[in-house]
């Protein structure tokens, strides 16, 4: 076993990956508008954080986290893996005194913007290489410390005269990578990786310690890169036939592991606290990274850049890359502007009209419902398991895994009723449903927002 990393091939599809991998890093990181003041970011850090085995024992946040996986290594191979996480250091402002000693302060103003206290993440990796072979039996485990220390930054103004000082400190970090593998029964050469974080900090916190004590010394969106030097790993999502009993035996807490990469590559995996599809990536209209991913980059950018001049001098002295969001915003041209509007992924072709519709058309829109007779959502009916299931009918949920989202994996083996039948233009048909004693269905009928399933996401059940 060997810490050293080769600057090979896998070297340079884990930096291709890495946009994605940042992006999981820096989720919720600073959130709009940006400044340590706003409530948004009284509560930061929210995935992936493994905290100190004595605080979050009775608590909802874990210390650790598992990823399992199936691959199948060629001979010789090695697994190349790297754990990153941000470290939460505490950053307090100081302004010098007349005596030129320094005091710290709630605030320290300056011209360009305003030095408040703040929670800053430091990015931590810890890259390892080992032979696939040497992860039989007990594998490997490696201890990781990250010490404790305290630096300085002076602070100048605008006429370059020392006004103050900015004091980081960190806490001693530490925790534990394990690596083992395991052939998985059956006649193919399938080995079951099995990768382990741990936070294993030995801090023994006050009664009254809440999450920001404990935070200093956590792993903070703790992810794995995991790579094979030849042979491929198994998707989680949608594996071939016969791997689908051992893909179902994986255990995979606290992170989901998923082939990342461009489509059909198949020797890289992100596992990430972040429920992910397998391959992603980030749109190629996106500016640059806005840590903020519940907005839509547009609204973003538009209500970042409307901000006032003293909002402004607050975010950038909040912390450097919320600077580099208010900067973005500043500077972006109208042309990369019109392209966060939207993009067409895929287009089909059209050879001609279609006699059909012609023959119906009307003045109405021709994606309008009303414009054809040949549907109708309150009364159509279609065959699900050999019954009729239309408006009216009751049916029990069962989310595809691949076409969902975390939300709707809740909902899993509840009744519904189902209140339309929806053809989209290309020939699909989508159930609009309402979940069995939710004390809002009223409402969601009034206003025709329902839940919406493929016909083999539903079970049909007797009627009312």
């Amino acid at each position: 076993m060997t810490t050293h990393v080769p600057n090979d091939a896998l070297g340079e599809r884990f930096a291709a990956v890495r946009q994605v991998a940042d992006a999981v890093l820096f989720e919720g990181y600073v959130l709009y508008p940006y400044r340590a003041s706003a409530a948004k970011n009284r509560m930061r850090w929210q995935f992936g954080v493994l905290v100190p085995p004595t605080w979050g024992a009775d608590r909802a946040e874990q210390s650790h986290q598992r990823t399992e996986c199936l691959m199948e290594p060629r001979s010789g191979a090695r697994l190349r893996a790297e754990l990153r996480f941000l470290r939460a250091q505490r950053r307090t402002v100081q302004r010098l005194c007349p005596d030129g000693e320094f005091e710290t302060v709630p605030e320290l103003e300056l011209p360009d913007r305003v030095l408040v206290p703040w929670d800053e993440g430091a990015e931590e990796r810890c890259p390892l290489d080992v032979a696939v072979a040497d992860l039989a039996g007990d594998g490997v485990t490696v201890p990781l410390t990250w010490p404790a220390g305290e630096e300085t930054e002076p602070v100048h103004d605008a006429d370059g005269q020392l006004v103050g000082r900015l004091v980081r400190r960190r806490e001693e970090v530490c925790g534990r990578l394990r690596l083992t593998a395991s052939e998985v029964d059956g006649p193919y050469a399938v080995l079951r990786l099995t990768a382990t974080v741990e936070n294993t900090s030995d801090w023994a916190p006050e009664p009254a310690a809440d999450r920001e004590a404990a935070l200093p010394r956590s792993l903070v969106a703790a992810h794995l890169l995991l790579g094979l030097s030849g042979g491929r790993f198994l998707s989680l999502t949608d594996p071939p036939e016969w791997a689908k009993g051992a893909v179902a035996d994986c255990r995979n807490e606290h992170t989901w592991p998923v082939l990342a990469g461009p489509p059909r590559s198949d020797d890289v995996v992100l596992s990430s606290p972040i429920i992910l599809e397998d391959h992603p990536a980030v749109a190629p209209e996106s500016p640059g990274p806005l840590y903020d991913a519940l907005e839509i980059d547009e609204i973003l950018t538009l209500r970042t850049a409307a901000l006032t001049d003293q909002e402004k001098r607050e975010a950038r002295g909040t912390d450097p890359r919320a600077a580099e969001v208010i900067d973005l915003a500043d500077t972006i041209p109208p042309e990369v502007l019109d392209r966060l509007h939207g993009a067409v992924r895929s287009l089909h072709e059209a050879t001609g009209p279609d006699p059909a519709r012609e023959a119906t058309r009307t003045d109405a829109p021709w994606w309008d419902p009303g414009s054809d007779r040949s549907v109708d959502p309150e009364r159509d009916r279609i065959i699900i398991n050999g019954r009729s299931v239309g408006s009216g009918s009751r049916v029990q949920l069962r989310p595809g895994r691949r076409r969902t989202d975390a939300q709707d994996l809740f909902l899993h083996g509840l009744t519904a009723q189902v209140e339309a039948v929806l053809h989209d233009v290309d020939g699909g048909v989508h159930l609009a449903v309402t979940v069995d004693g939710d004390p809002g269905a009223d409402i969601r009928r009034e206003q025709g927002r329902f839940l919406y399933f493929q016909p083999d996401e539903l079970a049909p059940l007797e009627d009312a």
